[in-house]
């Protein structure tokens, strides 16, 4: 008896590791075996490929449980976790893609049939979407509202910016300024930062000198002897627009110089006030050197003050005195404010003393210096100021 029953138990054994196409007697003895096999497979059993055919080595039990995830599910209710456990062998598990039973709701026998995926929204009918773009363009072609001024931009420009432009400084220089109420702004001085002002409009100070704000141009012009007080010489000689051929803005002179007289001459771009500068009202006053020979009288600049009679009427001067004096030849200043032609010349040729070299050292407040012959140079804000503070702009 002992025989035959151990002879039992190994033809049973023998059967179950057969050939992969034969299925296993059923015995009671079996049935466990087979279910924690089905659920737990061998190491030998394995396997990780997918889509591969069974190999001699597979078993069809391993065969029904990639039939059954690829399926879905039988309807006889199989074993599940042999499935679920080929998936997560594959990748599933990780990330990958999850086939069979790893998908709910994927294969064919899934209630509902084939669903939409989550990103998807659903279509919205047409009358719908015409009246949501209608509804879009009525709002923004609605009329713009007009804000109120002390809600919108400001106007003009901030006073430390406009006197910046104007030369008088960096922007942190420029409220200094403005600090040390050293700034007005149409007669009224300013002591708080951040007030706009209009460079066309308003009239802005420091220190009592009117600033240029404007896009203006000064400059002085030591005009040598033998340059025509003309920008164009039509007949080719050299004129004072040589001095000033590669300025994009076109200049003008204030007032001449004759062709043989030296010294200082004003170019610009301000109308107004090269017309004032020029103008016999306001009276800018001129000084002139004239080198004659003497000797001279006592009283020749009582001559001059009283006035000397031309051909075209009494010319006074304000000033003279004698600057140096050296055996016979005499170098004299003379002032006044008229602008005749030739006025210096013709007034000391009248008076005896025939003028043999002229150079003018002044223009209203503007000294020559030491500015060199033929050297133009831009004038500072402060000489502009004094200007038109002298002629009351």
């Amino acid at each position: 008896m002992r025989s035959s029953g151990r002879n039992n138990r190994d033809s049973g054994r023998g059967d179950h590791r057969g050939a992969g196409g034969s299925t296993p007697r059923p015995k009671a003895g079996g049935k466990r075996d087979d279910k924690q096999r089905a659920g737990r497979p061998r190491p030998e059993e394995r396997r990780y490929d997918v889509g591969g055919s069974g190999g001699p080595g597979g078993s069809s039990d391993r065969k029904d449980e990639r039939g059954g995830a690829k399926g879905g599910g039988s309807k006889s209710g199989g074993p599940k976790s042999g499935g679920s456990r080929g998936a997560a062998a594959r990748g599933g598990a990780k990330g990958g893609p999850r086939t069979g039973a790893a998908s709910k709701g994927s294969g064919p026998g899934a209630k509902g049939g084939p669903q939409r995926g989550r990103g998807q929204a659903p279509s919205r009918p047409r009358e719908l979407d015409a009246k949501i773009e209608e509804r879009n363009r009525a709002r923004h072609n609605k009329p713009q509202v007009k804000t109120p001024k002390t809600f919108g931009d400001e106007e003009g420009e901030r006073l430390q910016k406009v006197l910046a432009r104007a030369g008088m400084g960096s922007r942190r220089a420029c409220e200094e300024l403005i600090d040390q109420a050293r700034v007005e702004v149409n007669g009224q001085v300013v002591m708080e930062q951040g007030v706009r002002v209009d460079p066309e409009k308003d009239e802005i100070k420091v220190d009592g000198l009117t600033v240029a704000t404007q896009s203006y141009l000064f400059f002085a012009l030591n005009k040598p002897a033998g340059v025509v007080s003309t920008m164009e010489d039509p007949d080719g000689r050299q004129c004072l627009g040589d001095y000033v051929t590669n300025r994009e803005t076109r200049l003008f002179h204030v007032g001449r110089l004759d062709t043989e007289t030296e010294g200082i001459i004003l170019l610009t771009n301000h109308g107004e006030l090269a017309h004032r500068l020029t103008h016999p009202r306001y009276g800018v006053k001129k000084t002139y050197l004239a080198a004659i020979q003497g000797p001279l009288p006592r009283d020749l600049g009582k001559q001059l003050k009283d006035g000397i009679q031309l051909e075209d009427g009494y010319a006074r001067a304000d000033h003279f005195r004698v600057v140096e004096n050296t055996g016979k030849n005499y170098l004299v200043e003379v002032t006044l404010h008229e602008g005749r032609k030739h006025i210096v010349r013709r007034m000391l040729a009248e008076a005896g003393f025939p003028v043999e070299r002229l150079v003018r050292t002044s223009f209203g407040p503007i000294p020559l210096g030491d500015q060199k012959s033929g050297w133009l140079r831009r004038m500072t804000n402060t000489e502009v100021g004094m200007l038109m503070r002298e002629v009351e702009l």
